[in-house]
């Protein structure tokens, strides 16, 4: 097929390479920040307009909310190129509120639309091994299910209405921070205690606190590796996302909002683009612990 593919970062250009890798057309707007890989493989347009005019299924991997709403909307957006049948895949992480927006407006575009939003980090996006969260009609789903198998392995239908992907991603951004939480401060314990954090973390790992982010975050807090598998600045965004939307039920997420000012602790030391795992660092810093 004809895949038009918008968002060429971190995430968005090893996915891009797996459906090219495939055998599909890859279609990509031009910028001057397009790696050569990217430039030998695709066909490169002008526009996103001119993207969705020549691809089938337009895939989109942006930022935030008001990137997506600028690439499907803004001048010489999505829309414009859009015609009837085509099928829009947003696979950021994005508001649930304007998703469903978003989707209407494609929608009455004769266009189906489906949220897709992804879990894994640069390691998943890399290795095929993404965690996809779907939300949008069956038919759409299945649609796009062929090119979501190429770029993930854990693959849920969480619902019909546009939205729930949304959804179902920022209740894993939840747990993911506040697991991140948990292991720094419990490395950060011990470290204050006179235990190796090394040894802690490998006899945790065999018993019923062993977690992924136990295994992979917590090595790169002992091993001060912070370079951006998952940034900082993009973390706080999805929990922002948790509790806006919190508040507009009326309900508390007491620990998300805890885990969102550790992650404020290290932006405000310069941090926003460091790996989340460096969330140990604002820790640390408050336990009065240095690490050489």
């Amino acid at each position: 097929m004809k895949i038009g593919f918008i968002g060429l970062g971190i995430m968005g250009r090893p996915m891009a390479m797996h459906l090219k890798a495939a055998g599909h057309e890859l279609i990509v707007p031009e910028r001057a920040s397009l790696a050569p890989e990217l430039r030998a493989a695709a066909t490169i347009d002008s526009d996103a307009a001119a993207v969705a005019h020549h691809a089938e299924i337009i895939i989109l991997m942006v930022p935030d909310t008001p990137d997506v709403e600028r690439v499907l909307f803004g001048a010489h957006g999505v829309a414009e190129g859009l015609t009837p049948g085509k099928l829009v895949i947003d696979m950021s992480s994005i508001s649930p509120v304007a998703t469903k927006e978003f989707a209407a407006r494609i929608q009455e575009l004769g266009c189906d639309y489906v949220d897709a939003p992804v879990s894994g980090g640069e390691v998943g996006a890399k290795n095929a091994a993404l965690t996809i969260m779907a939300g949008g009609s069956i038919a759409a789903f299945e649609r796009a299910l062929p090119l979501f198998q190429l770029m993930g392995k854990n693959i849920t239908h969480v619902g019909e209405e546009a939205g729930a992907g949304q959804v179902c991603k920022v209740c894993n951004q939840i747990i993911v921070a506040l697991n991140i939480q948990a292991a720094a401060e419990a490395l950060t314990f011990a470290r204050k205690a006179g235990a190796d954090p090394a040894k802690v973390r490998q006899a945790l790992m065999g018993g019923f606190a062993n977690s992924r982010i136990l295994e992979v975050h917590a090595e790169r807090m002992i091993n001060r590796t912070f370079n951006p598998g998952f940034r900082i600045r993009l973390h706080q965004k999805d929990l922002n996302l948790a509790l806006t939307a919190a508040r507009e039920m009326g309900m508390a997420l007491p620990n998300t909002a805890l885990a969102q000012q550790m992650f404020s602790v290290v932006t405000a030391q310069g941090g926003a683009d460091l790996d989340h795992s460096a969330m140990v660092t604002a820790i640390e810093l408050m336990g009065g612990v240095e690490v050489e």
